[in-house]
């Protein structure tokens, strides 16, 4: 199974280039022999590498669907492209998914599956001072893109310490810049710290001595929230449940074969990024990258239901309430009844 390829350029390790939606007026009509996937050549998302990249998903699925894969870089990016037809199941973050399914009135997009728990921490300069929240005053501090899962972390954390970013009011500077440019900012010493998923995190603890205030399950429930899912758009889902179901099981394989075979998993992750970006990460890297996270089918729902009432305490949720009923999808497909 052949993924679809990136770019890679500059001095960071990694960037991931969103490849250009193509919109069609009747998607469904046009892709009904394919299933196509989105996801992002990162760690978290190592369930749809090595499923692919082993043939799970082929297998499961049979020769009546083509699997068609797109990566990005971005969640909003993803939910754009479920709108628009052109992407049928992807893995993304909970804060775009919420954003995403109340912006469609909780009619375009549901929730299969965890495939991710944890795996972003909050890395400072070793010489910044923010060990304290008394030093936090005037620092500069970078998340991937606003109201993405990490944004929202990292605002929530400082609300919850009595602190507020500059725009409202307060005195903290958030930026919102891409893992890349995080990277050259926080090599160049222009900011302070970055609240990063994997691998970034990681790679700014070994490449450029960033120290790891903590991880983020720290602050959660039982050390543990969703931080990738498995999302299908609503629409393909009602005419292809019999699909759905076998990708969800084979998605369930997947999570499997990986726990059982880390090191194997690991080293397809690896061969991944050089086949398909032209540029692997140091074995170190990758290992600590992965033992940050937790590969689950589990969507930990209490924690998709945490995350959206913090977004809505930050107002990214808008200002007449939301209603989550329905996001989650049924764990089990009944493909026999046709019930959705």
């Amino acid at each position: 199974m052949k993924i679809l390829g990136m770019a890679v350029g500059g001095i960071v390790v990694i960037v991931a280039i969103a490849i250009t939606i193509t919109f069609f007026s009747d998607s469904d009509q046009i892709n009904e022999d394919k299933i196509r996937v989105a996801f992002f050549p990162s760690i978290g998302h190592i369930i749809p590498i090595v499923g692919l990249e082993e043939k799970i998903f082929e297998k499961g699925i049979g020769e009546e669907k083509q699997i068609e894969t797109k990566l990005f870089d971005s969640g909003p990016q993803v939910i754009e492209s479920i709108f628009s037809g052109s992407i049928d199941v992807a893995y993304v973050g909970p804060g775009p998914i919420i954003n995403g399914f109340l912006k469609s009135d909780g009619k375009d997009i549901k929730i299969l599956s965890g495939a991710a728990s944890g795996g972003a921490s909050f890395i400072i300069q070793p010489n910044s001072g923010l060990e304290s929240l008394e030093n936090f005053d005037g620092k500069r501090i970078a998340s991937p893109q606003i109201s993405n899962s990490q944004d929202v972390s990292l605002r929530y954390y400082l609300e919850s310490h009595g602190l507020k970013s500059v725009e409202k009011g307060g005195t903290v500077f958030v930026l919102n810049i891409s893992n890349p440019d995080i990277y050259t900012l926080f090599a160049k010493g222009d900011i302070d710290g970055a609240w990063v998923p994997e691998p970034w995190a990681t790679i700014l603890v070994q490449e450029l001595d960033g120290v790891r205030l903590f991880n983020e399950e720290k602050l959660w429930p039982n050390e543990e929230f969703a931080s990738v899912l498995l999302i299908v758009r609503t629409k393909y889902l009602e005419n292809n449940p019999e699909t759905v179901q076998k990708w969800v099981e084979s998605h369930e394989k997947t999570v499997t074969w990986i726990n059982s075979n880390p090191n194997k998993s690991k080293s397809l992750f690896s061969n991944f990024l050089m086949d398909y970006m032209g540029k692997s990460l140091p074995t170190k890297i990758i290992d600590e990258s992965f033992s940050n996270i937790t590969i689950t089918s589990d969507p930990i729902k209490n924690s998709v239901i945490i995350f959206a009432e913090r977004a809505d305490s930050l107002g990214y949720l808008g200002r007449d309430g939301y209603n989550l009923d329905g996001i989650f999808y049924n764990a089990v497909l009944n493909v026999n009844n046709g019930d959705l």
